[in-house]
């Protein structure tokens, strides 16, 4: 909507799979390879044989496929490419405590509201706006099982003869348990939609030769980095060498481009007018 408001465009954002509602045969298969073709499979959807220019914009694993989706040629009318806050030094680097975060994190959420309020208070997202439209997409309800673990849903036969408090007993029981399980369900009834531990073979795909790859991406680049020092070897020369465009946002955490959307879209809206891939809106004074 930010941008939006600034340049003349259309933004598609991308489900990619196992990451929201859309349904595939493999949800499983996380590979670079599989996932950029998947981008390029879903503009040939949108638009057939002629799609429009194309600016393509990616954060951390989601840049890392915007950069293997554009090397690969998989989108033929591309103008552009925009990675944000991934670079192939600090990712591999992370790679070896990733494990350690993700079981650190809660496995399961009272509510939505719940998962929202952790991920500003933990310090993933710095915007409380922002949180709100992103946790929804990252979290899921749990499927709810019929009954607790344990819990019998028949009762025993074959017991012909009961005395009548022992009847009133076990009705008691059964409406407890029932009580309990209901209670169960209410209290953790969120979980997280992709479960990252489980793609870890796929870490080493997303990042290796990320750098090199960019670099030779025949279209301009910008790249936005939330600070200097997440710059490695590669891109160092790179930027040295004017292979492409940087922007440090600073006060921003990892997820820069929901902690300062604004800044974000601005800094994509003067990058697009400059190579002429687009126009400002009439009446917006950049």
């Amino acid at each position: 909507a930010v941008i939006c408001s600034r340049i003349n465009c259309r933004v598609v954002a991308m489900d990619l799979r196992a990451h929201g509602d859309t349904k595939v045969k493999n949800p499983e298969d996380l590979s670079a390879d599989t996932m950029a073709k998947d981008i390029g499979k879903v503009v040939e959807a949108l638009y057939g044989e002629n799609p429009p220019p194309i600016m393509i914009i990616g954060h951390s694993m989601g840049g890392a496929i915007a950069v293997h989706t554009a090397s690969a040629n998989h989108l033929p009318s591309l103008l552009g490419l925009c990675v944000i806050d991934v670079v192939e030094g600090t990712a591999m680097d992370a790679l070896n405590s990733m494990q350690n975060f993700l079981r650190s994190r809660p496995k399961t959420f009272k509510s939505l509201e719940n998962a929202i309020e952790w991920s500003v208070k933990s310090g993933q997202i710095r915007n409380i706006e922002s949180a709100r439209v992103s946790m929804g997409g990252q979290v899921k309800k749990c499927e709810e099982s019929t009954s607790s673990p344990g819990v019998s849903n028949s009762i025993g036969e074959g017991i012909i003869e009961e005395e009548e408090d022992e009847e009133a007993e076990e009705e008691s029981n059964k409406k407890r348990m029932k009580e309990d399980d209901q209670e169960i369900k209410k209290e953790s009834i969120f979980t997280w939609r992709v479960e990252l531990s489980k793609t870890e073979k796929y870490w080493d795909g997303w990042f290796r030769g990320l750098s090199a790859l960019f670099l030779t991406c025949p279209v301009p680049k910008l790249l936005l980095l939330a600070g200097v020092d997440r710059l490695d070897k590669d891109l160092t020369i790179g930027q040295m060498q004017g292979k492409f465009q940087m922007q440090v946002l600073p006060q921003c955490g990892h997820a820069v481009h929901e902690d300062a959307p604004e800044k974000v879209a601005d800094a994509l809206a003067t990058f697009m007018v400059r190579h002429k891939f687009t126009e400002f809106k009439e009446g917006y004074l950049c």
